[in-house]
């Protein structure tokens, strides 16, 4: 029975047939000085091989050997500060490598395994540049001697980025996995929020219930929002102290297996909404009802976030924000004060995950197997002649959504979202 990561190797054989393609391990990245920041391998190398040290190098071929890996070799005194290596012998007895060979073999290896090769797949614009160059211009000189050599150079996301989009059966386990970790960190800080608290307190839980049930890291850095910080979308600092009265917007999920979660809550640090508070929150809640109604075979990723924005217009000229009528609010966007993103991005190995949004020019349809974020969401900034009532006020309400075979599955269905739901949480 082939592995998943050999069943996807044969798959992209199948596709690139004739030709051959080449993915290098993600680099290490020196945060300061000489320290490393933690190490991830490259989305596209995992999925292949499962192999995660760095200073790699894949090659898959329609012609034998199919699957070669560079790797670095053993080395005990290294191994002794850095922790074991799979080295050559491991690549091709735990991952599976028809060939394996030391990294340092690889500018003189390359050529001959890229001859005969009429296309390679290989996305140019990485580290790996000037060596991939070098071998096909190696192999130009060789035309004279009868070598044939890679005349194609193509980008492989068309292939292998395909492929990623459709999650099979053991990617959605494993994301189910993170997500139930994530809502295990969703309702502590939701029972730990508190006035006076930090933001960073409530970033400090997430991480350690994350680590603690086993997933390798977050899957992006969290995001902890209080009173006007929450109409931030990417805030990060989290450093803020939270006051009586507020809401806190949590956005964070966690990585698991290599898979992500991301998942959005907004709630209130006093444990009960107000009732402006609360009147935003039903409108962002309907709209994403509204949204994730639309997730099914079929749809486009724009039908999702037409339905969200139908609703948060109707929303934002009830609470008396944005002036009406609806057709001229649309018309004249008059909503991007409040709303000012797209609804929904593609999810799987990477947050914001591979896979194209257009199809020949046009919004590709949905299809069973793809998952998607579904968040839409209203910021209301501390502006002159905004109602006071509202300045300060962000909402979010973030889901993961795959595209089943009869309409959406929410995979983060469990983590508290109405109202009374989020409130009871809170209560704990």
């Amino acid at each position: 029975m082939p592995t998943a990561h050999q069943a996807r190797r044969e798959r992209v054989l199948e596709a690139i047939h004739p030709g051959a393609l080449l993915v290098f391990a993600a680099p290490v990245a020196l945060r300061n000085n000489d320290v490393e920041h933690e190490y991830r391998q490259h989305s596209d190398f995992y999925y292949l091989t499962g192999f995660d040290e760095p200073e790699s190098v894949l090659l898959l071929r329609s012609e034998a050997p199919h699957f070669v890996l560079f790797v670095r070799p053993r080395d005990p005194e290294r191994e002794t500060w850095d922790g074991p290596r799979a080295g050559v012998e491991g690549a091709r007895s735990l991952f599976g490598a028809d060939e394996a060979y030391p990294i340092a073999e690889l500018d003189e290896r390359l050529p001959d395994l890229l001859k005969g090769m009429p296309r390679l797949y290989y996305a140019l614009g990485g580290e790996g540049d000037a060596r991939v160059l070098a071998a096909l211009a190696k192999l130009r000189r060789r035309e004279r001697q009868g070598a044939e050599w890679p005349t194609a150079l193509i980008e492989p996301a068309e292939v292998l980025h395909e492929l990623r989009l459709r999650k099979e059966p053991e990617e959605i386990e494993l994301m189910r996995r993170a997500i139930a970790i994530t809502r295990e960190a969703h309702l502590a800080v939701m029972r730990a929020a508190r006035p006076g608290a930090h933001e960073y307190e409530l970033e400090a839980i997430l991480r350690r219930v994350f680590r603690e049930a086993g997933s390798e890291r977050p899957a992006y850095s969290p995001i902890v929002g209080s009173g006007p910080n929450a109409t931030i979308l990417h805030h990060r600092k989290n450093d803020r102290r939270m006051n009586d009265g507020e809401l806190v917007l949590v956005d964070a999920g966690c990585e698991y297996g290599y898979y992500a979660a991301d998942v959005t809550r907004t709630f209130p640090v006093s444990k009960r909404f107000d009732a402006t508070q609360r009147a935003v929150y039903e409108v962002v809640l309907a709209a994403q009802l509204a949204a994730i109604e639309r997730v099914r075979p079929g749809s486009t990723v724009q039908d999702v976030h037409a339905a969200a924005l139908d609703v948060i217009v109707d929303g934002l000229i009830e609470l008396g924000l944005v002036e009406g009528p609806r057709t001229i609010a649309l018309e004249e966007k008059r909503y991007q004060t409040f709303f000012m993103h797209g609804t929904s991005h593609w999810l799987g190995m990477d947050v914001h995950d591979v896979g194209r949004y257009r199809r020949g020019g046009a919004p590709r349809p949905l299809e069973p197997g793809m998952v998607l974020t579904v968040e839409p969401g209203i910021y209301v900034p501390q502006s002159a002649g905004i109602d006071p009532r509202f300045a300060g006020i962000g909402v979010r309400i973030e889901d993961d959504v795959l595209v089943g075979p009869d309409g959406p599955v929410v995979l983060s269905a469990d983590v508290p979202k109405t109202v009374e739901e989020v409130e009871r949480a809170c209560a704990g």
